[in-house]
């Protein structure tokens, strides 16, 4: 394996790599010199990790230690780590890609370096699987087919060999700000990170207490894992590898959850939001009825009263036409009429009394000239939050996690207020499009939050690129509002642990998230290099589930099996059918079978498709899968690596 980039990803990537699936890495990063600079540095972040440890010692006496980070051994003989500006052609020969099984690109904010590089390594090993970073989602689309079709003319792949070919040398684009995106939402919605996107159904984790005496626990869509008798501690440093019987079994079968008797469990169900929904979206241009004031209109009114009290008063007093007497009356009060001398006085106090009307006339009709510009521009422009908002979550940063951040709560209908002090911020396009409130300023400044009602948000997520702005401002919010459930986005992860243990000891009623980007996003991009379709990973105390979604053919565990046979307890389960890919059944192979109930060989069930996500969960036991269906199954690390036939090498400890 060959991991090339700039940050702390590319380092957890290859700790990954190596310390989960015993793999070989080379890892490429710049120079030391030429290497970003982390947010934090220096004196700010030493002051801040040694003033975190004194508070969390004088508040939380805990042994143990912080658990450690799964960060790898500081000298592993599966790593080597080679230092070059940028991944040139002789680079990439250096470090053996054209004999390599799988590249990682994952340059931070630099597709055109990922992409060069992709297109290079491609043309010296078609058969590399290939890992990219890249922020441009539609672009990525492209690229994934472009090289996957360039590998597939210099291979010479046939048309039913694809399907197999693809799983194991396929292109993956993926961006941490998307792969982070799910857990940092279900972190706002319900408390938990514990979330997987399953063709855009978000689901999660939840962990079950054990049942009292008499109730039946609710085993969601399914149970994914038994807790440890001493899991405790909500930052898992329980319930590791080495527990031996009384730690978390993952993916236990129906016979171990029924033995299990006073252990808490961890089902699947579909994230949800159960708080005040979001204010409907207004039209691009208003309506017409909306261009005024209140004020305005009431104004207009008047004076189109006046103008028909005067006509019809002249038709009184002249016996004129009512018609005739409304032209002139107009004429009156635009002031081009010819003067009354030779008429009766009568007459002359209408045309005096028509002339005033038309001199406050000129003043509305100026103030409603320009409400309606001032209206057509703020269409354009951003929104404040409404008053008496409450119940809507408090957003920092719009960088490139913030705007994919931003994009997921308002699928899910969520009110949002934005807070950035950079108007040409890359989300701001992005929340004018979606009209979410945004408040222009510093954080750290007084009165920016509180104009965010902060204190009456159900939630804050501070997400920008610098550490202590995210602590300050979620400090100073836990000021305003102890209670509010704050997630942070940290850097470093022992940084990240250090700030989460202290500020849950200080707020031991309020719910405290700290996440590093880097470790949310690694599991995805180790999982794709390893040749697989990731669709997240979700961590059991200190172990981790991930769930993928592959094709069944050329996988003999699970192809032409049941799916109760294809289930092998502690390693894998096949959860979902992806209708939305899977062929149709066969000619002659009847009717599709109805929800819950057996199917036929060959013959797909149509059990319950979560909303439009073309995924059937209540897959029966019986269901014989297919080559060409494509499932979604969760499995352990190892499991997953033995189930596509990459098992790598054992290392003692892991």
């Amino acid at each position: 394996m060959v991991v090339c980039g700039d940050d702390g990803l590319a380092h957890r990537l290859a700790a990954e790599l190596r310390g989960v699936y015993g793999e070989q890495v080379t890892l490429v990063v710049p120079p030391s010199g030429r290497q970003v600079p982390q947010p934090v540095v220096g004196r700010a972040r030493a002051a801040s990790a040694a003033l975190l440890d004194r508070v969390v010692n004088a508040t939380v006496n805990r042994g143990g230690g912080n658990g450690g980070t799964g960060g790898g051994p500081d000298s592993a003989p599966d790593e080597r780590e080679v230092e070059a500006a940028e991944p040139t052609e002789s680079v990439l020969a250096g470090v053996g890609v054209d004999r390599a099984a799988a590249l990682a690109l994952v340059y931070d904010d630099d597709d055109e370096t990922n992409i060069r590089a992709a297109l290079t390594a491609r043309r010296l090993n078609p058969r590399l699987r290939l890992v990219l970073r890249l922020y441009n989602r539609r672009l990525g689309r492209h690229i994934e087919e472009l090289l996957d079709q360039a590998a597939e003319l210099a291979l010479g792949v046939e048309e039913h060999e694809r399907p197999g070919w693809i799983d194991d040398n396929s292109t993956t684009v993926l961006s941490d700000a998307d792969t982070a995106a799910p857990a940092l939402v279900a972190t706002a919605l319900v408390g938990t990170s514990k979330v997987v996107d399953a063709d855009g159904l978000l689901l999660r984790a939840v962990e079950r207490q054990p049942p009292a005496a008499g109730e039946v626990a609710d085993p969601g869509l399914c149970t994914l894992a038994l807790l440890s008798a001493t899991s405790n501690d909500p930052a898992g440093a329980e319930g590791s590898e080495d527990s031996g019987d009384q730690g978390p079994q993952l993916l236990p079968d129906a016979e171990a959850v029924s033995a299990a008797t006073g252990r808490g469990t961890v089902v699947l169900e579909q994230v949800s939001y159960s708080g005040p929904p979001l204010p409907p979206v207004r039209a691009r241009v208003p309506p017409i009825a909306s261009l005024f004031s209140r004020r305005l209109r009431w104004s207009l009114a008047g004076l189109v009263a006046a103008t028909v009290a005067l006509a019809v008063t002249l038709t009184l007093v002249t016996e004129d036409d009512p018609l005739h007497a409304t032209y002139v009356t107009l004429l009156d009060l635009f002031a081009i009429n010819e003067p009354a001398h030779n008429d009766s006085m009568g007459r002359q106090i209408l045309q005096l009394l028509s002339g005033l009307v038309g001199l406050l006339l000129l003043p509305v009709l100026l103030a409603a000239v320009l409400e309606a510009r001032g209206l057509f521009r703020s269409a354009s422009s951003l929104r404040k939050p409404p008053r008496g908002l409450s119940g809507h979550v408090v957003l920092l940063g719009l960088g490139k996690i913030g705007t994919r951040v931003l994009t997921r709560l308002r699928e899910q209908h969520i009110p949002v207020v934005c807070v950035e002090s950079d108007p040409d911020a890359r989300g701001m396009a992005t929340a004018l499009r979606l009209r979410v409130p945004v408040v222009l300023g510093d954080v750290t400044e007084e009165g920016v939050l509180e104009a965010a009602k902060i204190h009456r948000a159900d939630a804050l997520l501070a997400l920008t690129s610098v550490d202590t702005t995210n602590l300050e401002a979620t400090l100073y919010a836990r000021s305003v509002r102890p209670d509010l459930r704050t997630v942070l986005r940290l850097y470093d992860d022992d940084f990240a642990k250090a700030v989460y243990r202290t500020l849950r000891a200080a707020h031991p009623d309020a719910l405290t998230r700290s996440r590093s980007v880097s470790h949310l996003a690694a599991p995805a991009f180790a999982g794709a290099m390893m040749g697989r379709q990731i669709l997240g990973a979700i961590p059991v105390e200190r172990r981790v589930l991930l769930f993928a979604a592959i094709q069944v053919g050329g996988h003999p565990q699970l192809e032409g099996r049941t799916v109760g046979e294809a289930f092998r307890a502690g390693a894998w389960r096949v959860l979902a059918l992806d209708t939305a890919a899977s062929e149709q059944p066969p000619a002659g192979a009847g009717p599709p079978a109805v929800a819950g109930t057996p199917a036929g060989p060959g013959q797909p069930p149509t059990g319950t498709a979560a909303r439009d996500s073309g995924l059937v969960w209540d897959l029966p036991e019986t269901y014989v899968l297919r080559r060409e269906d494509r499932v979604v199954l969760a499995a352990t690390r190892r499991g997953l690596a033995e189930l596509l036939g990459r098992r790598g090498r054992a290392r003692r400890g892991v």
